[in-house]
């Protein structure tokens, strides 16, 4: 949704904030977040053996109860002197969510029934802003799968899971920078990236870090390129269209932060680390978010209407005052979570309509074309075009 131009002017706001940002950031997490997968969420059945030599499960995994199949729900909510035709899915505790890229590729598009068969989910919904128009259709906001980082929006409000289920939301924002260690001399000098797997415009200022989620390469040939494998430097270019290694990752620096590629050398040792704020600048706690999906603005906090377009970076018209068709995401007041669509409403009259679903929280997910919504091997909304990415959820593993 965002254009591009939006898009990097942020990019060159944010760089100049960066330094003084650091200063007041406290580290929440480290590069395990980044690359070693999530461990599952749920527990393994173990067998006994009795004294007849008989194999018995666990009796309090045996008995686990069926979770209940999602709800669907068509509403009619008043707003003002409005009746607004609401879809709704009710997602019960106990399912897994996750998000997924089209085609299980960053950066590629899919059908909403494709990715939800494919995955195996019993409901879903498109997630966050991605490039519709020009180019290939990158995400826009925040993304984390698996426990690891595989976008940076750095915008709007953002929905996370742990990894036992429970949901948070908040105006999340991710840095990341860590140190580099001369091989030679020992000296040590910071470094930062302000994104993950963003691609750059060509005359942009940019610190991006690239991940495989991204692909086998960076898919363009500028800027300075740091290759780093299992912790290690290995390779510092210029202009190439570099790998990506599956050990590790690639750094690039454009436009003025192109300096930065000069503290990297090939043999120096790296550490990096995230660290999570709100809008803010206030510390926040994400350590253990497994999924995660970033759009806005919010809408609901605390059971109120909590709008801020503007205060979350959001300058559309189709967010602050036009009506567009609207999805969007809440969470319940018993942890449940809901899922819902709308043919056409204002930002607030879709705020007043997550108050009235009785949301505890609730945010805005992207919407016009991309609008969509899933459950029960049905397509409930169906969207105008392929889909970059979408928020699903699925049976636990038994």
């Amino acid at each position: 949704m965002e254009g591009r131009d939006e898009m990097y002017k942020e990019m060159s706001e944010r760089r100049n904030r960066v330094n003084p940002i650091f200063k007041s950031l406290t580290m929440v997490a480290v590069l395990s977040m980044l690359l070693v997968p999530s461990m599952n969420a749920y527990a393994v059945p173990t067998a006994s053996s009795n004294i007849a030599g008989k194999v018995e499960m666990s009796t309090a995994i045996a008995s686990k109860p069926k979770l209940a199949a999602p709800r669907v729900s068509s509403k009619s909510i008043k707003v003002g002197s409005r009746s607004m035709a609401v879809q709704t899915v009710h997602v019960p505790k106990g399912y897994v969510p996750t998000a997924a890229f089209g085609k299980g590729k960053y950066g590629a598009a899919a059908s909403l029934n494709e990715m939800m068969r494919n995955h195996r989910a019993v409901a879903g919904i498109n997630a966050t802003y991605f490039e519709a128009y020009n180019g290939a259709p990158e995400p826009w906001g925040t993304v984390i799968i698996n426990g690891r980082i595989e976008h940076v929006g750095n915008h709007g409000t953002t929905i996370g899971f742990r990894q036992d289920g429970s949901a948070l939301m908040d105006t999340l924002r991710v840095i990341l920078r860590g140190t580099v260690t001369n091989e030679k001399t020992a000296r040590e000098q910071g470094w930062y990236a302000y994104f993950v797997n963003r691609t750059p415009a060509k005359n942009s200022s940019s610190a991006i870090m690239f991940t495989t989620m991204r692909g086998s390469h960076l898919g363009f040939a500028y800027g300075n390129a740091v290759t780093v494998r299992n912790g290690q430097v290995t390779s510092v270019t210029s202009g190439q269209n570099v790998p990506i290694p599956k050990d590790g990752y690639v750094l690039v620096y454009t436009g003025k932060e192109k300096k930065m590629a000069e503290r990297f050398k090939k043999g120096d040792k790296v550490t990096q680390a995230f660290e999570y704020t709100n809008k803010d600048g206030q510390a926040v706690d994400w350590h253990d978010v497994q999924t995660a999906v970033g759009a806005g603005p919010r809408l609901v906090k605390d059971g109120r209407v909590a709008l801020q377009p503007k205060a979350e970076g959001f300058q559309q018209d189709k967010i602050l005052t036009l009506s567009a068709t609207r999805s969007g995401i809440g969470i319940m007041p018993d942890g449940s979570i809901m899922l819902a669509t709308t043919g056409s409403a204002t930002m607030k009259q879709w705020a007043e309509v997550w108050k009235q679903l009785g949301a505890k929280q609730a945010m805005n997910l992207d919407g016009g074309a991309s609008t969509g919504l899933y459950a029960n091997n049905k397509v409930i909304t169906s969207p105008g075009r392929l889909l970059s990415n979408v928020l699903m959820f699925k049976q636990p593993k038994s």
